[in-house]
């Protein structure tokens, strides 16, 4: 569903209404799915999803996008020279029809989605995975044949967080996220981590990168940024 979920096409909506209205260039996000030359398959669906997605923003009138590959750009212009022709921007589209409310921006419970342990793991492991990269002074890393930055590790954590704080009931499982259950689960993918990528880069880089994202997912109090603790580890 992702960026078609109706309290997120109502922000994309919204953003080009609000940024044409004042003049500025309303900009699409980032796709972050990447090809893969080794993997074919990866690489078609990369491509189609890209396709969609960009052929989405330049319809709701965005002036341009971005994406996370190179191999992607000449999708990206394709798409956007289709709707664009000659012109430099859709500045003129004022989308005077669109009308959001707050509750359709707050309307989180439209989309689709569960809490599930497997989202629980992956969230763990793309916070531990993305923060460790970090560490070793990269910004962003392909992670499952995605492009993630600190965007991604934040959201990660937080869900976490917040799925404590709530006593969220996992719904392949059935139990409810406590600190015990993300800690145990922590250490699995944390473990996991170390498999894959050798003794010398986790003692170095996962190890510190998972005890940073247990304090800040067990901490009482939510941490306004992960990379202010994360810069302490720096050097």
């Amino acid at each position: 569903m992702a960026m078609t979920a109706p309290f997120m096409r109502a922000y994309t909506e919204l953003l080009v209404k609000t940024c044409h209205r004042r003049g500025a260039f309303a900009m699409g996000g980032m796709a972050a799915v990447i090809p893969n030359r080794r993997q074919p398959e990866v690489t078609a669906a990369a491509f189609e999803k890209v396709r969609a997605d960009k052929t989405r923003e330049a319809h709701d009138g965005f002036d341009g996008s971005w994406v996370a590959h190179p191999d992607l750009v000449p999708t990206c212009r394709e798409v956007f020279d289709s709707v664009l022709g000659d012109k430099p921007n859709q500045v003129d589209k004022q989308r005077p029809e669109v009308s959001v409310t707050a509750d359709q921006l707050l309307d989180v419970q439209s989309a689709d989605g569960q809490v599930t342990e497997a989202g629980l793991r992956l969230n763990l492991y793309v916070a531990v995975a993305y923060t460790a990269v970090w560490l070793s002074g990269n910004g962003a890393v392909a992670i499952h044949n995605l492009m993630e930055d600190a965007a991604t590790a934040e959201i990660s954590r937080s869900q976490v967080w917040q799925q404590i704080r709530n006593k969220s009931i996992l719904a392949d499982t059935g139990n409810t996220v406590t600190r015990e259950l993300v800690e145990r689960v922590l250490g699995e993918e944390t473990e996991r981590l170390r498999t894959e990528f050798g003794d010398e880069a986790f003692h170095r880089y996962y190890q510190p990168a998972s005890e940073l994202i247990a304090d800040i997912c067990l901490s009482d109090d939510y941490t306004d940024f992960l990379t202010t603790p994360a810069y302490e580890l720096v050097g």
